[in-house]
């Protein structure tokens, strides 16, 4: 009985390395490169966030494992993400494997928005000298702070509010388009018909208020305010 020879031996472990190698280089070419997946996400995120006032910088974190090579990305966010600051951008593959990852992703926006140039009381009608205008991280301020001083002049305070704090709109009232003791269109709207009178509102409203006001016969109905010291009231 024959046996191989030492160096038969060494020449076939010699080739089931090489091909152990080959099969762990191709493996490796096979997986998805970090640098373009995070690269597409960044791309999607800027195209998201075009045309918003500001200088804009995007971060985007890349994978922590690793993800088969894909031919075919498609970036989306998920329902509730944010447009800017702190958000999660995610990123699909349509071929030749499917896979779906989501990536931590940091959204700057350095843009001006309306601050208070003094401390204020609440109920206070807002004017010009009471803005200004400040720069920084919009993304690290609620969505709903004013980029725009005409916009909000004549709108009241809801609470006191200190000196630097970004005006934001759930902070304001609407400007009053109603208000108590003057005279007041009343507009009754029914089924097929529509009738005006005159009347006297009995509180102050802002646009979409509920008021109650005083028709010419004394009478006492509540409708909603609208521009012009106007109440409509459904019925």
């Amino acid at each position: 009985m024959s046996h191989p020879s030492i160096q038969a031996m060494r020449a076939a472990f010699g080739r089931a390395a090489l091909v152990c190698l080959c099969l762990a280089g191709a493996a490796h070419a096979a997986d998805q490169n970090p640098a373009a997946l995070q690269a597409h996400a960044e791309r999607f995120l800027k195209m998201q966030a075009n045309g918003l006032p500001g200088k804009l910088s995007v971060s985007v974190k890349p994978p922590r494992s690793a993800l088969n090579a894909c031919d075919a990305l498609e970036a989306f966010q998920p329902p509730g993400s944010r447009t800017i600051g702190k958000t999660t951008v995610g990123v699909r593959c349509l071929a030749p494997s499917q896979w779906t990852v989501y990536l931590p992703a940091q959204i700057k926006l350095i843009g001006r928005y309306v601050a208070t140039s003094q401390p204020l009381p609440a109920n206070h009608v807002l004017t010009t000298s009471d803005l200004m205008l400040r720069e920084g991280d919009l993304g690290l301020l609620t969505p709903d702070v004013a980029s725009d001083i005409d916009a909000i002049v004549g709108y009241r305070t809801v609470s006191g509010l200190a000196a630097n704090a970004p005006l934001r709109s759930r902070l304001l009232r609407s400007p009053l388009v109603v208000q108590q003791g003057q005279p007041t269109r009343i507009v009754l709207n029914g089924p097929g018909f529509t009738v005006q009178s005159e009347g006297q509102a009995l509180a102050n409203g802002s646009v979409g208020d509920r008021v109650r006001v005083k028709t010419a016969s004394g009478q006492v109905v509540s409708g909603i305010a609208q521009d012009g010291q106007q109440i409509v009231v459904a019925y």
